[in-house]
């Protein structure tokens, strides 16, 4: 039965008489909805939001109110726990908020709208709200997180609403305030934990974590997570015994290690996919001090004691440790394995690897002694800085917590791993000691939805945390990235048969059942009643076993991509256990079942079949990363992938709406317009050409980049027409344009314009530095629906975090500096990837018209001139990084190396077209005086390239060409070319020293002749 428009319940809230009243009421409204899912429909139909809002808007005064004796009987507007009837009826309408939030995503967007999270987001000030409201204003903003997760599964934003009130500097303060008190009392450790978890929750864009940092939150964090560190110290060396794992990290000081989840994962979404704020976490002072407690000497003896493994030496012996640090000592002894003996070094031949023998390795016997070590103690590649202790310490906690928190730890872990801060010999202690752990939680028993924890759970800490088991494949899927000691232990852990198992779990019957979602239309018959706010419910909300599963699917496809990417070993066998028409479906942007035999029938007329959801993004991008690592296998793009049919859906995904999806298509298909890949007639048929030179114009850097680098591998073995095309398509002065984009906004004038006001960039759009129009100070980026829209001008002091605003000014020039680095690094690449694609164009039988078309097309010194540019160092010009200073400095900018090795090998492959173009290289002064600086130049591959084009230019086609080779060579010699090569005859790479030789050869040989 619907409840009457005038309900007296809400006739005292819109109006009330007295505060004991409104608090009576609140308290009947909330014994009404609770646990009754119809009935918090009903009651937001009414827009009981509405005067919700009013009372926690409720002035307050001055202070934070203190309570009074438990005992003190309710007189004086006091209630009987000491609350003001203000304070009380406050508390009640946030617990009334987080009951309608629990419902899940369907009442997130009239909870949105009713302007109650600012008012919410302003109780979090301890200094002016109590203890009680503070924690219950936290579950409840909480419980709005979490539910807006499940609001839309394709919202790549999903708590936009929430974070963009909540990341300003009122608000930030207000929880850095939470996080920096004095742990007193559980209720302030639960205060501490739901801040982080809603840290951990809101926070997913690049800006919204430079805020955090510059608002001092990441620091705050790192205070408390100094605190468990501290914990352990007391715990693990109270006693001369050595301590177990499992019984160590126990509460100590005021710290119970069961709320060390949160604080791990705020901080691991803090500095998520950024080296500089890993470096600036490490080197917070309050981590800093707390591990200067234990340093230890650099060279540790180890007493005489019985070895745990049968192949080692129980003799004494002195090493050097990874870190200077005791809390190594906290991880298990490991077996070390010896190196297979090699020959002795002679003369210019180093051995590879490991030089001599040496029985120095079966003496040790802890983690991080392993067969990288020298004879005399030091590793073989010394860390350009010693490994931070903490990350000893996290591998402790994920061996000795479980569920979570384990998982917590691992994720930090592997992000350290993604940021290169991990010295490489960590590799074994992690294979041995956190990678099992990892693959033993993808084992299904567990819950793996979280379904009942939200619309019911009590705390909703334990639901603002991700389910270990969907999480667990994604983070292993960071910590086994590029690293194949990793992904061997990861596969004898049994990760591909587990990993299997849960993708076809995943595509398990989707429940059809919708919830109902608030709606601003009015219900029927209530018109009278609009000026009270009446809202309405309608179905368009899945529920969060669909969300869950979707996750599950998206964390096991990055797994197994991850798995997949060097051994063709692993390809074999995660195809053999029957992944690709699950990875296939997966790449489709409608959700259905895979066409497998087993389910060929049961699939005909299911009604349960969800087909009105489309795949969340997410799932197509790791789908797409699984394709990319399975097609790297030639068999496997010949057999399997070929015969189920990868190339249609790709396709497809090339022309989706979404960028990242475009930018994991095109890395698919570079693989598979390979010259030997099976599947190239049927992308050239389908004149994929075309759609890779529209994204190569796109605005996005990774999709200009990934398009490129497809275009080069589809030239590379094209025929004549098709070069001529592609190029035609991308557009030569379009090319030029992007090698000569430096990043730093320097370049040779005669070649390139550094970008200005209206100037044209990359992606072929006028810009204007000055006046940008795309809210790169704000991190409000994106469409701004009208629901967002109304409730970010409700909220108070909303300044959002800019440049002009006071979180921004903390002078962290450390942070500050990344955004650039990682731009300048995307334009090296490009450039590359653009003086690859025209490299490639002059290989084949073609190669000499297609060099005579470059020089039509580009013009001949136009094109020497650019190659020059990027050969040389060039001038940058910039301001002292001295904020008080004005004074411009003048540096040199190296080029990178790739850049210079793409440049080198496109010269060569114009010296080996035919002896006209042999002499037009030749004839370019300042291009060798570049090159022969090159010579000795540190990287290898730069100075084998070198050697090739002593070769290329000395090769005598025939005997017209001897007059002109004769020629070329006398120049090079004038150059000073034959003492370079001198010296490349004793160079430390067996490969530079045969180049060097053969090219010695050639111009000898030919003066004899």
């Amino acid at each position: 039965m619907a409840l009457p428009t005038t309900h007296p319940i809400l006739s005292e809230l819109r109006s009330s008489t007295s505060s004991i009243n409104q608090v009576a009421a609140l308290r009947a409204l909330k014994n009404e909805i609770i646990g009754h899912e119809q009935k918090k429909r009903e009651w937001v139909g009414l827009g009981v939001l509405a005067p919700l809002a009013r009372i926690l808007t409720t002035p307050r005064a001055n202070g934070k109110r203190r309570e009074s004796n438990g005992n003190r009987p309710a007189h004086h507007g006091k209630t009987a726990l000491g609350r003001t009837d203000e304070e009380e009826a406050r508390l009640q309408a946030i617990v009334i908020i987080g009951s309608l939030a629990s419902g899940g995503p369907a009442f997130i967007p009239a909870i949105r709208a009713s302007a109650v999270i600012p008012p919410l987001l302003s109780l979090l000030s301890t200094s002016e709200s109590s203890g009680r409201l503070v924690l219950a204003a936290l579950r409840t903003l909480n419980t709005i997180a979490n539910a807006s997760t499940l609001e839309c599964l394709d919202n790549e934003d999903r708590s936009r609403g929430l974070a963009r009130c909540l990341y300003t500097d009122e608000h930030l303060a207000s929880i850095k305030q939470i996080l920096l008190q004095p742990i007193s009392s559980q209720s302030v450790h639960h205060q501490i934990s739901l801040a982080a978890a809603l840290i951990a929750r809101t926070c997913q864009d690049e800006n919204q974590r430079q805020v955090l940092v510059l608002a001092g939150v990441l620091e705050a964090l790192v205070s408390q997570l100094s605190g468990f560190i501290g914990a352990t110290e007391h715990a693990a060396w109270s006693s001369e015994i050595t301590p177990s794992p499992l019984t160590t990290l126990q509460a100590s000081d005021g710290v119970a290690h069961s709320w060390l989840a949160p604080i791990l994962a705020a901080v691991a979404t803090i500095v998520d996919t950024s080296r500089s704020r890993i470096t600036y976490l490490l080197s917070t002072p309050a981590l800093s001090a707390v591990l200067s407690r234990f340093e230890a000497d650099d060279l540790v003896t180890h007493d005489k004691k019985p070895a745990p493994w049968p192949h080692q030496s129980n003799a004494p012996t002195r090493v050097r440790p990874l870190s200077s640090s005791r809390l190594d000592d906290l991880l298990p002894q490991l077996p070390v394995f010896s190196p297979r003996r090699t020959l002795p070094e002679t003369g210019h031949h180093p051995p590879i690897g490991f030089g001599g023998s040496s029985t120095r390795h079966s003496h040790s016997t802890r983690a991080y002694y392993t067969a990288y070590d020298t004879p005399d103690g030091r590793p073989n590649a010394s860390p350009s800085e010693e490994e931070s202790p903490l990350l000893a310490w996290l591998i402790y906690v994920a061996r000795a917590e479980s569920g979570i928190t384990r998982l917590m730890a691992a994720w930090l872990i592997s992000l350290f791993y993604g940021s290169g801060v991990i010295d490489k010999r960590r590799d074994v202690s992690c294979a041995m000691l956190l990678v099992p752990l990892l693959v033993r939680m993808l084992e299904k028993g567990e819950k793996t939805t979280a379904e009942d924890d939200l619309a019911h759970n009590a705390d909703p800490l334990q639901s603002a945390m991700p389910n270990p088991q969907v999480q667990a494949p994604a983070i292993l899927a960071m910590l086994t990235l590029d690293s194949l000691e990793l992904q061997r232990a990861a596969v004898d852990a049994g990760a591909i048969k587990k990993l299997a198992q849960l993708l076809r779990h995943s595509y398990d019957p989707l429940p059809t059942k919708a919830e109902s979602q608030w709606t601003k239309e009015p219900r029927p018959g209530n018109a009278s009643d609009s000026d009270h706010d009446n809202v309405d419910v309608s179905n368009s909300s899945e529920s969060a076993t669909t969300f869950q599963l979707l996750k599950l699917r998206e964390s096991v496809l990055k797994a197994l991509a991850s798995i997949a990417s060097i051994s063709d070993d692993y390809r074999k066998s995660i195809i053999g256990d029957g992944v690709v028409p699950f990875v296939i479906e997966s790449l489709k942007p409608k959700l259905n079942a895979p066409s497998t035999e087993e389910n060929k029938q049961d699939k005909i007329d299911d009604p349960q079949s969800p087909s009105h959801l489309t795949t969340p993004i997410g799932v197509l991008v790791a789908a797409c990363a699984a394709a990319k690592c399975l097609t790297r296998s030639v068999s496997t793009l010949r057999t399997s992938l070929m015969d189920a049919g990868l190339a249609t859906p790709i396709f497809v995904l090339l022309e989706h709406p979404n960028v990242r999806v475009q930018i994991a298509a095109t890395e698919v298909v570079s693989n598979l317009v390979l010259e030997f890949s099976p599947m190239r007639e049927v992308t050239l048929d389908a004149h994929i050409h075309r759609i890779l030179c529209d994204h190569a114009h796109s605005a996005d850097p990774s999709l200009r980049f990934n398009s490129v680098w497809a275009m080069a591998h589809l030239v590379s073995a094209a025929d004549r027409s098709l070069k001529k095309a592609c190029l035609s398509s991308l557009g030569p002065d379009w090319l030029l344009g992007i090698i000569c984009n430096d990043a730093t906004g320097s370049g040779d004038a005669t070649v390139s314009t550094p970008l200005a006001m209206g100037t044209p960039n990359a992606a072929g759009e006028q810009v204007d530095l000055l006046n940008t129009t795309d809210g790169s100070g704000d991190f409000r980026h994106g469409a701004t629906n009208d629901e967002d829209h109304e409730m970010l001008m409700t909220c108070p002091n909303s300044e959002q975090p800019g440049p002009h605003s006071s979180a921004w000014r903390g002078g962290r020039e450390q942070v500050d500096s990344a955004p650039t680095d990682e731009k300048q690094i995307d334009e090296v690449a490009i450039q590359k990837m653009a003086l690859d694609f025209i490299r490639n164009l002059i290989c084949g039988s073609d190669a000499a018209e297609m060099i005579d078309y470059l020089f039509e097309q580009f013009g001949q010194d136009k094109l020497f001139a650019v190659l020059i540019s990027k050969l040389r160092p060039r001038l940058v010009n910039g301001f002292n990084r001295d904020r008080r200073s004005t004074e411009k400095v003048v540096r040199q900018a190296q080029p990178a190396a790739d850049v210079i090795d793409t440049v080198v090998y496109l010269i060569n492959n114009m010296a080996a077209g035919s002896p006209r173009h042999r002499q037009v290289v030749i004839s370019q002064p300042e291009l060798l005086k570049v090159i022969v600086t090159l010579f000795s130049h540190s990287n290898r591959h730069v100075r084998a390239g070198c050697a090739w084009l002593v070769i290329n230019l000395t090769w005598c086609e025939d005997h017209s060409d001897h007059g002109n080779c004769k020629q070329r060579i006398y120049q090079l010699k004038k150059l000073g070319v034959m003492e370079k090569l001198g010296k490349l005859e004793e160079d430390s790479e067996l490969d530079v020293r045969e180049r060097a030789k053969s090219a010695i050869c050639q111009m000898t040989n030919f003066d004899r002749s």
